[in-house]
């Protein structure tokens, strides 16, 4: 179902006092504190097993995601064009930076 550099969306249950401009579902929570909301977010998965799947975040992160998770998905051919950026970018295993010039 899932491999190695698919591009993926999942849908994060957050909360906050002041959700985000992405923020979707909103609704106030039960005694008015904050929000509860969904964020679309756009990963890449790195590694996949038996029961789960490893993904690379925007700003580096990994997570582990069961595969069974109703929130996951794969991103359709219209959200990769339009979204291409948001997702992280795929890099060659071993690559090095480059020295920093001073």
């Amino acid at each position: 179902m899932y491999q190695t550099g698919d591009l993926i969306i999942y849908w994060m249950l957050k909360h906050s006092d002041h959700p985000t401009v992405n923020a979707t579902d909103l609704e106030p929570e039960p005694k008015g504190e904050g929000y509860r909301y969904r964020v679309k977010k756009f990963w890449l998965v790195t590694a996949v097993d038996n029961e789960s799947v490893e993904v690379l975040t925007r700003r580096g992160k990994t997570r582990r995601i069961m595969r069974n998770d109703p929130q996951l998905r794969h991103a359709q051919w219209w959200e990769r064009f339009f979204f291409g950026n948001r997702f992280p970018q795929h890099s060659a295993p071993n690559s090095q930076l480059p020295a920093k010039a001073s």
